[in-house]
């Protein structure tokens, strides 16, 4: 794949998520990170599964550079401001003023580069009652209003993966390429923040606009409901998923591969308002309908009728869809120590081509004698 920000060095100094996914999503196309890390242990996300190379980690930081630094040295201190000075991009996760006491904080890092684009991340702002708290994804979701969208009232339990952190991650990353857009006209750099809280609310953004436009109050099956949205168990035990939308082709479509044609002869399910407003009934019919074919079956006949659906995949039923293949998701290459390293590349494709070709996640800092090489070889230059 062409890389776009080939050229362009990120000091990327994040730790667990949203700064590693930051970082993670510029690497992808083709910008120079570097992570900072403290030696001995690195990134926190290293140790979560024993040793220092976790699944955890290996998934936000490949395509970068490790080095290890402990910027209260000084030392260390000297080369991570050699870092900054030949830097277009400096990324931080930490609590409020953290980054001031590692000597990572704006004012001192923009004295030493002022075309530097500065992002700190954090849970709440930089400012306000809450910039001290301490936040990880789940709280995130909560406080945005997103979480309430998720949990099912009859088992409430937190489900799904981290999105607060992943997605916090990519408005950095969206942030960070508008500055560098404008620096790319000014010659100035931009300090970029991003709070967990700002993300999730934005992404949130649908449930809010109902809450504005009508002063409705959004739950867990709101958007299923209007979207008419169902999983359904087949008779093999796998699942199938539906999303039938608005057109009534679909639904025509639905009742002809179900073999049921009377289904929308139902005063019920005639309409859709009357879909939506039933969609507690339109379930008990659907399961008892689902539950007397097989799964391949299901996809047969849903196919054939053009109905919008999908097997309810596993991640490991995903590699071996055929489409998947197709799209060539799966990507792998050879760390020298650490062996194979498998990952899904990036979804996005420039004139054609696919990022095939990826780096894995460095070791500790497996990349210091490289890069003080390069720095000194700028120095002499």
């Amino acid at each position: 794949m062409a890389k776009v920000l080939e050229g362009i060095t990120v000091i990327e100094q994040g730790t667990f998520i949203t700064g590693p996914a930051a970082g993670m999503l510029l690497a992808d196309l083709g910008a120079n990170v570097i992570k900072v890390e403290m030696p001995g242990s690195g990134d926190p996300f290293r140790t979560f599964k024993g040793g220092l190379y976790s699944p955890h980690y290996q998934t936000y930081n490949r395509n970068k550079r490790s080095i290890a630094l402990n910027t209260k040295q000084p030392d260390d201190l000297a080369i991570f401001d050699d870092l900054i000075r030949n830097a277009d991009v400096y990324i931080q996760n930490f609590r409020p003023g953290a980054a001031d006491r590692l000597g990572a904080g704006e004012e001192r890092l923009r004295a030493l580069n002022p075309r530097l684009v500065y992002c700190a991340i954090s849970g709440f702002g930089t400012t306000g009652p809450y910039a001290q708290r301490p936040s990880y994804d789940t709280v995130a979701q909560a406080v945005s209003g997103f979480l309430k969208l998720l949990i099912n009232p009859k088992n409430p339990r937190v489900v799904g993966p981290a999105m607060a952190d992943s997605l916090s991650g990519f408005y950095a990353a969206y942030g960070i390429l508008g500055a560098l857009l404008e620096r790319a006209r000014t010659g100035k750099g931009r300090t970029v923040e991003v709070s967990m809280l700002e993300a999730m609310s934005h992404f949130n953004l649908d449930a809010f606009t109902h809450y504005f436009s009508e002063g409705e109050i959004m739950g867990p099956y709101s958007r299923p409901q209007v979207s008419q949205s169902y999983v359904m168990e087949c008779a093999d035990g796998k699942w199938v998923a539906l999303h039938m939308s608005s057109p009534e082709k679909f639904w025509q479509g639905l009742a002809n591969a179900m073999e049921f044609p009377e289904l929308l002869q139902d005063p019920r399910f005639s309409t859709r308002e009357g879909r939506i407003n039933h969609q507690d009934d339109m379930i008990d019919v659907l399961k008892g309908i689902f539950s007397k074919r097989p799964l391949q079956e299901w996809l047969e006949r849903l196919l054939a009728e053009d109905v919008p659906h999908a097997p309810m995949y596993d991640a490991y039923e995903v590699l071996d869809d055929p489409q998947a293949k197709h799209l060539q998701l799966e990507i792998a290459t050879e760390h020298p120590t650490m062996g194979a390293f498998r990952t899904i590349r990036s979804p996005v494709t420039y004139d054609g081509e696919r990022a095939l070709s990826v780096q894995a996640p460095p070791t500790l800092d497996e990349h210091r004698a490289e890069i003080i090489a390069e720095l000194a070889q700028r120095k002499a230059s």
